[in-house]
């Protein structure tokens, strides 16, 4: 991506299997106003979980680590053992892989304070990344929904293969419960009440809205990425900070 900075990551998910090119969004229930974008790369990276993108919408901090054409691996539960065991993940490896693009965005942020809610620096230069690889600005599964809703929720296969956007907990084969419940259409410019998915431009505003009361485990199943990434309950040490 264009201009932003670049993390090379250890490893990533090989070779994609081509069909039609999606988008994955994540929130790693991280404090965007404490945790920077490089520090949650460098995190995952560490982890063996690379994603392609981490932004911080927050400062519109953007940091890529694995090339577009490859796969990333993200969509992957934390206790998988590090990454010598990833690749024993048959099933999360063929999902990441699925799609001639299978972008995974991980955004520095609460699933149950959904980013849309807020300012969105970076966001056009996401986007214009995203159109210039010909990625469609639909949801053919709809908008995600919040938690703890979206775990009992159907993550269809059909609409996974029809490309487009989706949110982590939108995943066929995945226990992810990010984004949250995200604005859809102030994010990509999609109506959640388009049911066909068909695409639509960006710059439709929008409402997000929190869900109340606290909430075990939101991001990543079974643990919590807020906790992985310490902006929560470990020392300020365990992070690397952009100052």
């Amino acid at each position: 991506m264009p201009g932003v900075r670049y993390v090379r990551a250890a490893a990533d998910g090989g070779s994609l299997k081509g069909g039609a090119p999606r988008v994955v969004w994540h929130a790693l229930d991280a404090n965007p106003q404490t945790v920077s974008a490089r520090s949650a790369a460098q995190r995952l990276d560490q982890h063996g979980q690379a994603s392609h993108l981490v932004w911080n919408p927050l400062n519109g901090e953007i940091v890529q680590l694995i090339p577009i054409v490859r796969a990333a691996r993200s969509l992957t539960s934390l206790d998988c053992g590090g990454p010598a065991a990833w690749s024993q993940q048959a099933a999360v490896a063929e999902v990441t892989a699925e799609g001639r693009l299978c972008v995974q965005i991980c955004v520095v942020a609460f699933a149950d304070d959904p980013f849309t809610a807020r300012p969105m620096a970076g966001l056009r230069e996401i986007m214009t990344w995203l159109d210039s690889w010909g990625i469609p600005r639909r949801w053919p599964a709809g908008a995600p929904a919040s938690f703890p809703e979206c775990m009992a929720i159907s993550r269809s296969r059909r609409r996974w293969a029809r490309g487009g956007h989706f949110g982590a907990s939108q995943v066929p084969g995945l226990t992810a419960a990010g984004p949250g419940a995200i604005d859809v259409e102030r994010l990509t410019g999609w109506s959640a009440a388009h049911s066909a998915g068909d695409a639509m431009p960006v710059g439709a505003g929008g409402r997000g809205q929190r869900s109340g009361g606290p909430r075990p485990g939101i991001g990543y199943d079974p643990a919590d990425l807020g906790a992985f990434l310490g902006n929560r309950v470990a020392d300020g040490a365990s992070l690397t900070r952009i100052r």
